[in-house]
């Protein structure tokens, strides 16, 4: 492993330190992942979208190059075929931050019907797409660069016939605070964001709400019991990635955004 007795750079911040450097992220085509692309090209960073979907993925670009004027790509790919996400990163160059969003809760149901192909499937989707990105995006990861993953507040709040799921995300979690003091050498920095419940299509699909008004209204009900009396939106889940890619002192972080939800 590449080591250097430097210490980690010190830049601004702020989130518009990011200007000017690239992030790819995976899920970026909609929900957090695109908001926080949306974000980034409003401060001028290059953002590169990775999707499944290409007419979302289309939509997508098209968004995040209307909010600003950093460069975006959009790459059609699966992140559960490792030679795809390899093939991501030779398509997007030079990177300084990869965010991680993509992936469900696949893999739900009572532990005694769990097959092991349903327990994989949770993990391929989850924990093992996040160890084939690290893998391919340490080696082109330059000093003070970040990985961040994405997990959620059910990891610490359980709910019944979640087991697998739960399982592969919390193996997020611990798998950030590895790669963090193993990548310390290197002075490449490794969070996870720990979300709550936030507006976004996936969100809305789970609870078979549309994006017309009778979504709108399912989403508020479902908010008002919680501490702030509504979910948050994809922006305020995106910014809380923003901040562990740009502040050049934190790693190996998992940050709890979730409008104190887990507090009740």
């Amino acid at each position: 492993m590449t080591t250097t007795t430097a210490p980690i750079p010190v830049r601004s911040p702020l989130p518009d330190g990011l200007a000017g450097g690239t992030v790819l992220i995976f899920g970026g085509s909609s929900g957090i992942g695109l908001a926080a692309g949306a974000l980034l090209g409003s401060i001028g960073a290059r953002t590169v979208l990775v999707g499944r979907d290409k007419g979302r993925l289309d939509a997508a670009v098209e968004r995040v190059r209307d909010a600003g004027d950093g460069d975006v790509l959009g790459i059609a790919a699966d992140i559960r075929d490792e030679r795809a996400v390899t093939e991501v990163f030779e398509r997007t160059g030079a990177v300084d931050h990869v965010l991680h969003t993509a992936g469900g809760l696949t893999g739900a149901g009572p532990v005694a019907e769990m097959t092991r192909d349903t327990a994989g499937e949770a993990f391929d989707e989850r924990l093992w797409s996040a160890l084939a990105i690290a893998r391919a995006a340490v080696p082109r990861l330059g000093p003070g660069g970040s990985v961040t993953f994405s997990s959620g507040v059910l990891v610490t709040r359980p709910r019944p016939g979640m087991s697998a799921p739960l399982a592969a995300v919390g193996g997020v979690e611990a798998l950030a605070r590895a790669l963090a003091v193993e990548l310390a050498p290197r002075r490449l920095r490794v969070n996870a964001v720990r979300f709550g419940q936030f507006d976004t299509p996936l969100s809305r699909g789970a609870m078979g709400a549309d994006a017309g008004e009778a979504g709108d209204r399912a989403v508020a009900a479902a908010g008002s019991g919680t501490p702030l009396g509504r979910w948050g939106t994809a922006d305020e889940a995106a910014s809380a990635a923003l901040f562990l890619m740009a502040n050049p002192y934190m790693t190996g972080e998992v940050l709890t955004v979730d409008g104190g939800f887990s507090l009740v």
